[in-house]
């Protein structure tokens, strides 16, 4: 048995003897049945359909500042798809609107011009006013109040002086939010540092509701309404994509209604219900953009986490070309790598206006290896990284499903989820 891994832009392929005792976890959008529509007339269609809402061309009528909050360069979000459509109805609406293009880096790096033309194309970069978002600029920051969780909302000047606020961008499972998309174009999209830190805050992240595909109680998702009812986020242009990164569902409409929607529509392709709790889990985190270093592999890890028993080994298949992805999470890991459970402990006890940079992605990861040995099958500059992290290194997939093998024995129950960040594991029938 072949199964062939999403990798950087390559893959690779998994070996497996027959006689394993394996199954693959993966979502059911692949089984979706196929539209005889383009990516394009789906996304004119939710558009031309908007739920809960009036069409972008009326909603831009005598709104002359317009911004739309856009995905930065983590995300494969198709938006040569979506972006000139919405520029215009836009238009359509209002000829003279002053249009900018708010690039949501939330805490990641600055998007640079060819990752925006990689997004756009170059007709978009070339002829559009583009800004990129810095959550570390505080002077470019207005504070619009106070979040349900008591920390302060303060969002880049851009989006909040805006006459019509809108946003493009993907819905998927997401780790601790629940799902992507919507709210979290303002929060964490073009949110502060202060409010960004707020919202992941320990005491949220260690919620048993901050998890994949739960929105219902999640003290992360509520801070997130919360901020774009407060920032008037009015209307947003959402996808769902394949394997492929292609669009196969699209919904336009009110901020909040319009991603509901679209949430419970992925929720019926992405629930997985494994036969029982694994001993190994090989996952990955879609291939790139997404496995360009470990931070943003946690993400695909926490599906492997779900699914594995006490004990278990995760194998995570993610390039990391661009190395640990983020100084904090590397030093905490290293230093700390000896004792998980000391460290936890000590995570528990920062409050929420001390929170620091990376915090929630290193409570995540520790909460993993607190429960599981975990092996990274990554390109190979990186690994000597991992291992100072406190992981367990292999040259490929089959090379590590050997090292497992090795830990728990031939007779372990194998699941293999080939895209881990699109997959929401249920507890197993039995």
């Amino acid at each position: 048995m072949k199964i062939n891994l999403p990798f950087s832009t390559s893959g690779m392929e998994l070996e497996l003897d027959e006689n394993l005792d394996y199954e693959i976890l993966e979502s059911a959008i692949a089984s979706m049945p196929k539209s005889n529509q383009t990516e394009d007339e789906m996304v004119q269609e939710a558009m031309a359909n908007p739920i809960g809402s009036p069409k972008l061309s009326e909603l831009a009528k005598g709104k002359q500042n317009v911004v739309i909050i856009c995905s930065d360069h983590t995300r494969p979000v198709p938006s040569k798809h979506m972006i000139p459509f919405m520029l215009e109805e836009i238009r359509e609406g209002n000829p003279k609107a002053d249009i900018t293009l708010l690039i949501a880096t939330g805490f990641h790096r600055e998007t640079t011009r060819e990752e925006l033309v990689n997004k756009f194309g170059e007709t978009v970069v070339e002829n559009e006013k583009i800004e990129v978002h810095d959550s570390q600029d505080m002077d470019a920051m207005v504070n619009l109040g106070t979040l349900p969780s008591g920390a302060p909302l303060l969002i880049n000047r851009i989006a909040a002086d805006a006459d019509l606020l809108i946003s493009e961008g993907f819905i998927e499972t997401h780790f601790f939010a629940g799902f992507s998309g919507g709210r979290k174009s303002v929060l964490p999209g073009v949110s502060s540092k202060v409010t960004v830190l707020g919202n992941h805050c320990s005491e949220f992240i260690d919620s048993s509701f901050s998890r994949t595909g739960l929105l219902d109680q999640n003290p992360i998702h509520r801070d997130m309404v919360a901020a774009s009812k407060m920032a008037k986020q009015a209307y947003i242009v959402n996808v769902i994509i394949d394997a492929d990164k292609k669009i196969v569902h699209a919904v336009a409409g009110d901020a909040i209604k319009a991603h509901e929607a679209g949430c419970q529509f992925l929720e019926k392709y992405c629930q997985v219900i494994p036969k029982k709790k694994a001993d190994i889990a090989i996952s990955t985190n879609g291939g790139y953009p997404l496995d360009q270093n470990m931070y943003q592999s946690v993400k695909g890890m926490t599906a492997a986490e779900s699914a594995t028993k006490e004990g278990g080994v995760i194998i995570m298949v993610s390039n990391c070309g661009d190395g640990h992805g983020g100084e904090g999470f590397y030093e905490a890991l290293k230093q700390n790598s000896s004792n998980p459970a000391a460290f936890m402990n000590e995570i528990l006890q920062v409050p929420q206006d001390e929170t620091k940079p990376d915090q929630w992605e290193y409570q995540i990861q520790t909460r993993i290896l607190m429960h599981h040995k975990v092996i990274y099958v990554m390109c190979e500059e990186s690994r000597h990284i991992a291992v100072e992290m406190g992981f367990q290194v292999a040259d490929n997939v089959n090379e590590a499903l050997k090292m497992a093998l090795d830990i728990v024995g031939n007779q372990a129950h194998i699941s293999i989820i080939p895209d881990g960040v699109s997959v929401m594991i249920k507890e197993p029938q039995s």
